[in-house]
């Protein structure tokens, strides 16, 4: 049986690393957009924005309509509209007047992909008859960043080669993974986490109050993450005093490898470890990398703490959703969902927190990635707290 799903299981992986490419190839070009097309900057930043928006509301419908639509549908629609916006961002901002609107039109439509991709993906894996479900979630989401990683990598050496005039070309060829793999879901089986009709409602995953732990530690571990991950490059430029381009590399690459790296790890030797003390010691180690990275006069240092954070954070988000579904099994898609809309969340509230208190302390980056703390501090004690009511159950 567990041979059938191995199909499954790549359509998975693949979709993932579809997600990856639709939230890290746009900020690739935001000076592009900025030079090319004369868009502001205050204009261009508001694509992330949307992106994000976007995200949280497709998280909310899925809650709501992805059992009644099927599983296969969506994820099926996930990849198509992956496609289609990577292929509109190649061509709308030429054929609207306005090329800006051309490009949040495009950035909408793959955002709806990745916003179905985030929610199902992980219940699709988690309703199939692995043995180990833990480290499986876990390396499933390890390709998220292994695809980060090989935008970055293979978008530069892309621009680099043919130069960056040529990124329509690049756009282009991005969609071909979310198309092959819309055949990939179309034939995989595909199993739902709960039985039809048996998933909790929302409003009766509200009155449960692990899960309102739950959508703490997710927003937490979405800020933890994000905050880092979004403001390693500016960071390693303006507090650690490296280039643009050494930056880019150094930060959010490494940053994404690290991340990948412990994903991976605990996917393959999770079985061994318990995930409740993994989260608790990955939370520290977070917090660690935070303080070393604000308060480090010395720039190695610095960035040693930065690009550690992502190794720090890796297991925290999959491994909120592991700790949710094994003690909420019936909470179905709609605590699949609330769960991904927490995430994004504190993905979204998180890098601009951190912005904000840079801005009001004078454009002091380090300042500003001193008050990351607080994400990885309220993880850790609610973590704590969890792992001594599990103790007083048993």
């Amino acid at each position: 049986m567990a041979l059938n799903y191995k199909k499954t299981l790549i359509s998975c992986y693949l979709g993932f690393i579809t997600q990856a490419i639709a939230a890290n190839f746009a900020p690739l070009l935001f000076l592009t957009f900025h030079n090319g097309y004369g868009i502001p900057l205050g204009k261009v930043a508001l694509i992330s924005s949307v992106f994000f928006v976007t995200q949280l509301i497709i998280d909310v419908l899925c809650a709501r309509f992805a059992d009644k639509i099927g599983y296969r549908k969506c994820v099926i629609g996930s990849q198509a509209f992956s496609a289609l916006g990577l292929i509109g961002l190649a061509f709308l901002s030429e054929l609207f007047p306005n090329p800006f609107a051309g490009i949040i039109v495009s950035t909408i439509i793959y955002a709806m992909g990745s916003g179905l991709t985030e929610v199902l993906v992980s219940p699709i894996v988690e309703a199939c008859p692995f043995e180990h479900k833990k480290a499986a979630m876990s390396l499933l989401h390890s390709f998220y960043c292994w695809g980060s990683v090989g935008v970055i990598l293979i978008s530069t050496l892309f621009f680099t080669v043919f130069g960056i005039e040529n990124w329509k070309w690049l756009s282009c060829i991005w969609a071909i993974i979310p198309l092959v793999n819309i055949y990939n879901f179309s034939v995989c089986p595909i199993e739902h986490p709960v039985e039809d009709g048996e998933g909790m409602r929302i409003r009766d995953l509200l009155r449960v109050p692990l899960f309102w732990l739950a959508i703490l530690l997710m927003v937490c571990a979405g800020a933890s993450e994000l905050s880092m991950a979004q403001w390693a490059s500016a960071f390693a430029e303006s507090a650690l005093g490296m280039t643009k381009s050494v930056g880019d590399i150094a930060g959010p690459c490494m940053f994404a490898v690290t991340m990948g790296i412990s994903r991976t790890l605990y996917g393959k030797y999770g079985e061994k470890l318990d995930l409740m003390k993994f989260m608790i010691g990955s939370a520290l180690l977070c917090l660690i990398c935070y303080i070393t990275a604000s308060l480090s006069g010395i720039p190695i240092i610095g960035l040693f703490g930065c690009i550690m954070c992502g190794f720090s954070v890796g297991i925290m988000w999959p491994g909120s959703i592991s700790i949710c579904s094994g003690k909420i099994p019936t909470g179905g898609t709609a605590m699949f969902a609330l769960l991904a809309m927490a995430g994004d969340l504190g993905g979204a509230l998180g890098p601009a927190i951190v912005g904000n208190i840079t801005q009001n302390a004078g454009d002091d980056m380090q300042k500003g990635m001193l008050s990351g703390c607080a994400f990885p501090l309220i993880l850790m004690i609610s973590l704590l707290l969890l792992n001594r009511a599990r103790h007083r159950n048993n």
